[in-house]
């Protein structure tokens, strides 16, 4: 199901200084579809769920630091989707069950870090945060593996 994903600020990367405004993320199975205004994707997509999130909606994040501990791998990689990151640098990953548990989930592993993006046809992993940073959802490949309540 095709998904709408908006907010009041969308940033298609993690340093764009001139955000989109009443903006969206049409998002179709793992991948982006299109970026633009909300009302003008609600007019292409007419039939879109669409997922209303506040503050500032972007690409999810690159983790490049020591993944927090927890009692599990499992539990370890759903802290980082938490934070707002679906991509880890492979050389945080060096306990094998926490990179398999990685893999298992879909979240990216990468040789070096990269700056994320949001690009029509790339793949649809993005966060949303509050004013304060805080992390109120995360899409892993098209999937909200993470939502604040």
């Amino acid at each position: 199901m095709l998904t709408l994903h908006a907010a009041p600020l969308v940033r298609l990367a993690p340093d764009d200084a001139a955000p989109l405004h009443d903006a969206a993320v049409a998002v179709d199975g793992d991948r982006i579809a299109a970026v633009g205004p909300l009302d003008a994707l609600r007019g292409t997509y007419p039939r879109a769920r669409v997922r209303q999130w506040p503050g500032t909606l972007g690409p999810g994040l690159v983790h490049d630091a020591p993944v927090p501990d927890a009692p599990s791998p499992r539990e370890r990689i759903h802290a980082l989707l938490r934070l707002g990151a679906t991509a880890v640098v492979a050389a945080r990953l060096t306990d094998p069950d926490l990179l398999a548990a990685a893999r298992r989930g879909g979240v990216a592993v990468l040789d070096r870090p990269r700056p994320p993006a949001l690009a029509e046809g790339g793949r649809a992993d993005l966060a949303a945060f509050e004013a304060d940073g805080a992390c109120v959802a995360t899409v892993l490949a098209g999937r909200l593996v993470h939502r604040r309540r």
